[in-house]
């Protein structure tokens, strides 16, 4: 008999993992599934668990997968037999990277593997999603389920595109800014100290200071910008890695005003996909640890972790939560009146557009900051330019009058 590593939660929420014998893969879930336990993977042994259900680091477009699963969900609802939606599905789908990896599942699924672990194991898709696969399969209601995640990716987008809207008049001001510094600095500079060295005229330091700058950076620009972009890639690079993620996510946290936002839409994401995780059933333990892979931040990653720990103990969610002393404090009231009410999914839901209004509240403030000073520094410094540039010629002026 072959040997296979199961993960399985049982009817209190707590995971296990064990090595058990089995003709086939088929046979170790039935006998697993009527014992009324939730199975989560069965892998051969030997094969990595954990790692194979992870998502690999690559990315589906969210809005083309969103639009696959409200097909799916109408087709589901229609009466069509999951394969046959499937392939459906993948034959029409106009991103090729999302149509390659639904006829996997598709294969899968023909194969005998159940549907969450078809999605598992393309390993691009969002844990969140193969959870909510999984307790839609587990309570035989999957349209409704993934009508939740429907409803859950369409919130979370409406957020993301109002950050972005609201960020985009900056960064586009920045980087008008910039272009314009660099041209200053390395065309105009350079050109009016070939005018006054030609003109052999005396200098004053200011203007001395921009000309030395601006022969200096029109001999460097390409190398400068060549720099800048490699550095751009290397630090993308490794703020991807475990330990320079976790560097990034605790300076943020230290800068002032910005810290104190990106915790607060970190809790917000957090707190909508715990409450969508519960509302579909999925008990609490499974869904703390899925809430926590769906996180992008390594600091809240192992705030989460410790918290399903003490949980697993016996403890309450806010009383874990509260030890790590970063939720905000009126995050975890709220998600103890939800525990104490047996209302902890509408609570999370609660938390989670509460923060979401206060980020995006905050975003705005700070930008309306942020603006005005932009223009008062790009203000001050072509202001300098032209002082510097024009001085000499004042003093020329004059001593051509005397």
């Amino acid at each position: 008999m072959a040997e296979w590593t199961l993960k399985y939660a049982d009817a209190r929420g707590e995971i296990h993992q064990q090595v058990a014998e089995a003709e086939s893969e088929r046979e170790l879930r039935d006998r697993f599934t009527e014992q009324g336990f939730l199975i989560y993977s069965i892998r051969p042994r030997g094969e990595g668990v954990t790692q194979s259900l992870r998502p690999s680091g690559k990315k589906l477009n969210v809005e083309k997968f969103l639009i696959f699963n409200q097909q799916f969900v109408t087709l589901i609802r229609a009466g069509l037999p999951i394969l046959k939606g499937l392939e459906l599905l993948a034959d029409r789908l106009t991103d090729p990277k999302l149509s390659r990896h639904i006829q996997g599942v598709r294969q899968e699924v023909k194969n005998g593997a159940l549907l969450s672990e078809a999605f598992a194991r393309q390993r691009v898709f969002p844990p969140i999603y193969v959870t909510t696969v999984l307790a839609g399969e587990r309570s035989g209601s999957l349209a409704d389920v993934l009508d939740r995640f429907i409803t859950y990716q369409k919130l979370s987008l409406s957020v993301r595109r109002k950050l972005l809207t609201s960020l985009l008049y900056p960064a586009v001001l920045v980087v008008l800014a910039a272009c314009l510094i660099v041209f200053l600095v390395t065309y105009v500079v350079p050109n009016f100290a070939t005018l006054y060295r030609d003109m052999q005229a005396t200098l004053p330091v200011p203007t001395q200071i921009l000309i030395a700058l601006g022969t200096t950076a029109r001999n460097y620009v390409l190398a400068g910008f060549g720099a800048f972009v490699l550095g751009i890639i290397a630090f993308r690079i490794w703020s991807r890695t475990p330990s320079g993620s976790e560097r990034v996510d605790r300076f943020l946290m230290r800068v002032p005003m910005v810290g104190e936002v990106w915790l607060k839409y970190q809790v917000a994401q957090f707190s909508r996909v715990l409450g969508t995780l519960l509302i579909g059933g999925i008990p609490l333990l499974q869904a703390l640890e899925t809430a926590a892979d769906s996180l992008g931040t390594q600091v809240l990653k192992r705030v989460l972790e410790k918290a399903v720990k003490t949980v697993r103990e016996g403890q309450s969610l806010s009383q874990s939560l509260r030890a790590a002393k970063i939720f905000p404090s009126l995050a975890i009231d709220m998600i103890e009146v939800g525990e104490s009410t047996g209302a902890l999914p509408a609570m999370l839901s609660s938390v989670a557009e509460f923060y979401e209004d206060d980020v995006s509240t905050r975003v705005t403030a700070m930008l309306s900051l942020v603006e005005p000073g932009i223009m008062i520094c790009m203000g001050v410094f072509v202001a300098f330019v032209l002082v510097s540039l024009y001085l000499p010629i004042f003093s020329l002026a004059d001593s051509f009058h005397g």
